[in-house]
């Protein structure tokens, strides 16, 4: 008892205040035989939906008591222990529920806390996609730059060749109305025929 009065922090009444006179069960439980004795019953029961009455007998006393304080001690006794079984059975109803609470509040935290993680990851995700994107397209006309400029150098030896060929059979036509005027033949007519 002192246990459940530190746990609780109440302390109960004097002993004279927390016992209440005995009821009389015998008495309770003849008036309510007599009471159904005395009503008759008309109407026939419905056997699908039939109730059955259970009557609590109150146990009848093993052996008589001579004195009123041994049943007081009897039902002081059962009143403190029901009374250490409640607050017990509350204390432990009082423990889940803040155990359950405590989990509850630590499975909110980690969601939470995963939620945030997630959308931070996927911030950077996006970031390093669009830094990528950015990246892709410098190096896309970077490339398309260095395209166009090795397109510019071919066209540019490509006229060059061209501006060779047409000096080159410029140079032939000359010679050959020059040879043609003289009448000579050039030294080097095939260079595999050597003279």
């Amino acid at each position: 008892m002192a246990e459940a009065q530190a746990e609780t922090g109440k302390v109960p009444a004097a002993p004279s205040e927390e016992a209440a006179p005995p009821p009389a069960p015998a008495e309770a439980v003849k008036d309510v035989a007599e009471e159904k004795a005395v009503i008759p019953s008309e109407e026939k029961p419905d056997d699908s939906k039939a109730l059955a009455v259970v009557e609590k007998v109150a146990d009848p006393p093993a052996t008589e008591k001579t004195g009123g304080s041994l049943d007081r001690d009897a039902v002081l006794t059962r009143v403190e222990t029901e009374k250490k079984l409640s607050l017990i059975k509350a204390w432990e109803e009082n423990e889940k529920s803040k155990a359950e609470n405590k989990a509850q509040k630590k499975l909110s935290n980690i969601t939470s806390w995963e939620n945030t993680k997630k959308a931070d990851l996927e911030a950077q995700l996006k970031k390093i996609e669009e830094s990528l994107e950015n990246k892709k397209a410098v190096y896309a006309e970077k490339m398309k730059n260095r395209v166009a400029t090795v397109h510019k150098v071919a066209e540019e030896k490509r006229a060059m060749v061209e501006a060779q060929k047409g000096e080159e059979l410029l140079k032939a036509e000359e010679m050959a109305a020059k040879y043609r005027i003289k009448g000579l033949v050039p030294k080097k007519v095939l260079g595999c025929f050597g003279s």
